[in-house]
């Protein structure tokens, strides 16, 4: 089983990446199941229905999110019924959409999870307790468990990795829009990787128009963040080979694409 995850979309010079480099990706990869993080793909906040359907369309499976699902208000009118959707899980009780989701992939099923961190960001439900919980309903269906941990700092995306060392197929980080380099296979046979990294601009900071990040560190004052658009972009992914048997992981591959790092088929 081969799974392809892409990083954080951002707006539409990194839609516009998912759309040119995906399907060179499968073509070079050959995954049988493909995961994007799409919680920044409109306008750089929330994602929007078209832009959803949009991602099915290129190639994807499921689509995950993070801490600005709600910031574009139309998910609320499709979220319910977007069943390649899933959300983090630890959101409160009686939030829309789910957290976790199933998928058959020909005669096997993967199951998806997404959970978000609390360090420095929102005060959810606990993402450890959560997590121990949604493993074990997806443990009764199938070993292969692929967990999006959208987290701020290193120390709580590495914590949860050794915590479900073992239990799922890999967790791999969002949030943070530059890709770690530190890939590995825990000793349990869980993939590992803190941050994906993000996919769009490329000279922007965090996919933002620099001048407006360097106005707000240089005078603290408020300012409009817009994405950065016009310039050169990127793309950011891992690729996760796992055992048909145990499901957890043989290999990972981080996938880099810009002009510094050239796609090669």
């Amino acid at each position: 089983m081969n799974l392809l995850f892409i990083g954080d979309v951002v707006g539409s010079p990194g839609r516009d990446m998912v759309k040119e480099y995906l399907p060179k990706l499968k073509e070079k990869f050959r995954p049988h199941f493909t995961i994007i993080n799409g919680e920044n793909a409109a306008g750089g906040k929330g994602i929007t229905e078209k832009i959803y359907r949009e991602f099915l369309g290129y190639g994807a499976q499921a689509v995950t999110l993070g801490n600005h699902a709600w910031d574009n208000r139309e998910i609320f009118e499709f979220i319910d019924t977007a069943k390649n959707m899933v959300r983090p899980a630890n959101f409160p009780e009686g939030t829309p959409g789910k957290g976790l989701a199933f998928f058959k992939v020909n005669e096997l099923e993967v199951a998806v999870i997404n959970l978000q961190g609390r360090t420095f960001m929102a005060p959810l439900d606990c993402p450890f307790r959560k997590a121990d919980e949604l493993v074990g309903i997806a443990k009764e269906r199938t070993p292969f468990i692929f967990v999006d941990f959208h987290a701020e700092v290193t120390s709580e995306k590495q914590a949860m990795g050794w915590y479900l060392d073992g239990r799922v197929s890999a967790v791999v980080g969002t949030h943070t829009h530059v890709q770690t380099a530190d890939s590995r296979v825990l000793p349990g046979g869980t993939g590992y990787l803190s941050d994906v990294g993000m996919t769009g601009p490329y000279d922007g900071i965090l996919g933002v128009e620099r001048e407006a990040v360097l106005k707000r560190f240089l005078t603290s004052m408020p300012v409009r963040f817009d994405v950065a658009t016009g310039g050169r972009n990127q793309l950011s992914a891992v690729f996760i080979e796992l055992d048909r048997k145990t499901g957890l992981t043989k290999k990972m591959i981080p996938i880099l694409i810009n002009d510094d790092h050239p796609f090669y088929t």
